[in-house]
């Protein structure tokens, strides 16, 4: 038997005797992406709906703004949030640097122009005539943002699961701002790079396998989306 399937076979045993260690730092992983993206979704969701529905001056530099933030390396973003945490930075008095907290507010960020960019993806590819009905029906605003965003639903759903997806496998904002403390800060891939630079890769493979198995049931997800979506279309 070879290292490398001495070290998958570790790998398995590791997730399935459920090691402590390894499921710590997926729940870490799990909880400080899921919240921040909570946090990031309505923020992200209006602004998106905003943009796609309002015409105002400098629409299109806002637009260009958050389609190109969605290429931004994820470390680039974690360097700009290290000197803000930083003592000396402007956010400094907060004390989120290397704490979960700092994690979830990386994660925020970074989940933020994927959130808003494919929202106002998804509203502008309805039909306009959805709002201009629920106006002359004399909807309110907020209840035209419910009809649309409503109609939009698909298309917003996939914005979250794609920025779910964004957070929960970047690297360098959680290791820029986490520090990568055990038990505390450190996530999936952050361990990934750890364990693999120390040349133990059972733990590291495991982690592998559980980051695969989320991506898996996402795009699972996406395509039940976009079934459910066809078949709405195909009915009316």
């Amino acid at each position: 038997m070879n290292d490398i399937e001495d070290a998958v076979l570790r790998a398995f045993a590791l997730l399935f005797t459920g090691d402590a260690d390894l499921w710590r730092i997926v729940w870490v992983s799990l909880k400080t992406s899921l919240v921040g993206l909570l946090l990031a979704a309505p923020p992200a969701i209006l602004i998106g709906y905003v943009v796609a529905m309002r015409r105002f001056t400098g629409r299109r530099i806002v637009i260009w703004l958050a389609q190109a933030a969605l290429s931004l390396p994820t470390v680039l973003i974690g360097l700009v949030l290290y000197l803000l945490l930083s003592r000396h930075g402007p956010l400094g008095g907060l004390q989120w640097l290397f704490s979960q907290p700092g994690i979830v507010f990386g994660q925020c960020v970074v989940a933020l122009p994927v959130l808003l960019a494919f929202t106002l993806a998804a509203v502008q590819g309805l039909d306009p005539r959805y709002a201009e009905t629920a106006i002359a029906l004399g909807a309110s605003p907020l209840q035209v943002m419910v009809r649309v965003l409503h109609e939009a639903r698909f298309g917003v759903m996939a914005a979250v699961l794609s920025g779910f997806g964004r957070v929960i496998s970047e690297v360098g904002c959680a290791l820029m701002v986490g520090g990568n403390i055990e038990g505390e800060t450190r996530t999936i891939t952050t361990a990934i790079a750890l364990e693999t630079s120390k040349g133990e890769f059972a733990q590291g493979i495991a982690l592998g396998i559980v980051l695969v198995s989320i991506a898996l049931l996402m795009n699972g997800a996406l395509m039940l989306l976009q079934g459910d979506a066809h078949t709405v279309r195909e009915r009316a």
